[in-house]
Order: structure tokens, then sequence, then C-alpha cells
């Protein structure tokens, strides 16, 4: 897969007032990095380090011979939701060995997208326990590797995915697609957020984040 780039240098807008926190999170080359490179309206920050022989005793790169640099810290991106409210995107390593960083990275995130090779599906698991674990609302999005096709219910099935979770398929280096993705995800946080404001209204008002969510700001891109 071939990495996409930005050179947009947006500038904040003075009256951005609100950041929303969003985590893309998945196995070790799965396209976290393209995603957030792909809809970035800024030029991202990364922390990819060349590969070397050395890692390869301990990352399994046997369906991702092609790449030749990972991410160990995060990505990060930025997209203008509206005049108030901006959306912080921050790519999560894929390795094992920095899974450590993913609760801090977790930590103030309203929503996440859990990357997806259908090829690998079990390295998927370990980021929908964690989020689970946590009570992070999440998508899923299958990133298109042109592996053998898969229907929606066999890939549920496999992810043991409960029904309300959106899954959808994208192309992490299109930014079109990731805008549709970022779009599923936005919409699925306010139906989350408007539930949960609505059952807790009489005891706990909404923070200024979710409220801003369940007004479903749309995607200026």
């Amino acid at each position: 897969m071939d990495y996409a780039t930005s050179d947009a240098r947006t500038p904040l807008g003075a009256t951005a007032d609100n950041g929303l926190k969003i985590v893309v999170v998945g196995g070790f080359g799965v396209g976290k990095t393209t995603l957030v490179r792909s809809v970035s309206e800024i030029r991202p920050l990364n922390t990819e380090e060349t590969m070397t022989r050395a890692g390869e005793a301990i990352d399994d790169i046997s369906e991702v011979r092609g790449k030749s640099a990972t991410t160990v810290a995060f990505d990060f991106g930025r997209i203008t939701l509206d005049a108030h409210n901006v959306l912080y995107l921050f790519g999560a390593p894929g390795q094992e060995r920095f899974w450590f960083l993913w609760d801090r990275l977790f930590s103030g995130t309203l929503g996440a997208v859990v990357l997806v090779d259908t090829r690998r599906i079990d390295d998927s698991w370990y980021a929908i326990d964690r989020l689970e674990h946590r009570g992070t609302p999440f998508i899923v999005a299958c990133n298109d590797f042109g592996g053998p096709g898969h229907t929606p219910a066999e890939i549920r099935e496999a992810l043991d995915l409960d029904p309300h979770v959106p899954l959808i398929d994208c192309d992490a280096r299109s930014r079109e697609s990731s805008k549709r993705v970022l779009i599923t995800l936005v919409e699925h946080l306010k139906t989350v957020y408007a539930a949960a404001a609505e059952a807790t209204a009489p005891a706990t008002p909404a923070t200024p984040a979710t409220e801003e969510v369940t007004k479903s700001p749309e995607l200026a891109l």
C-alpha cells in the first residue's frame, strides 16, 4: 500500500475553542498512518522509523513485506469541523511492544476508529478489547488490501462485534473514503452520547465536549 501525503498547512481558526480527540487504532501495518495522512488538513506529525532486520524477530511482517517504516509513538492530524470545533486525530502504534502507549492515547478520547485488515483479522481483537474495557465508543473500518472478500456478517462474527457498532469498508489512501470513516464515527458518537446524556440528565450534566458531539457537526473538508 502506498502512503498518501498532504502538504496542506491550514492555520487553526482564531474562533476554534473546542478540541475533540479521536484515536485510530488497529494491528501492525493496517494503514493507520495512511488514514491520518490522507485526511488531515495539516501536514501530519508522525513518529515513523525505518524498519530493520533486528525488528523481524519481534514484529510479524509476513503479511506486510512491502512495509519499510513503522510508527513508534503516534501519528497526529487535524480536521476543522466548524468555526468552533476541531477534530484531533491520533494514530496509535500497531506493534504489540508499543501497546503500553494505548491507554495514555485513549485518555480523553471521545471515540475511536478500529482499522482492520481482513487478511489478519486476529490482529484487531486487542484493540476492540481495550476500547470495550474502557467504555470508549468506536466503529470498525475494513481497509482494502485487495484480499479475499468477506461479508459484513462474517466479519462481525469473526470480531464478535455488538450489533450497534458500525462496520464499513474503506481505502485509507483515499481522502474521500477516510472522510466517510470519520463522518460515520461522528454520527455514531452523536447517537451514543445523546443516549447517555438522556439517561443521566437528571443527575449528571453533559460536558462541553459531549454537547458539541451531540450537535452533529459536519466535516468541513
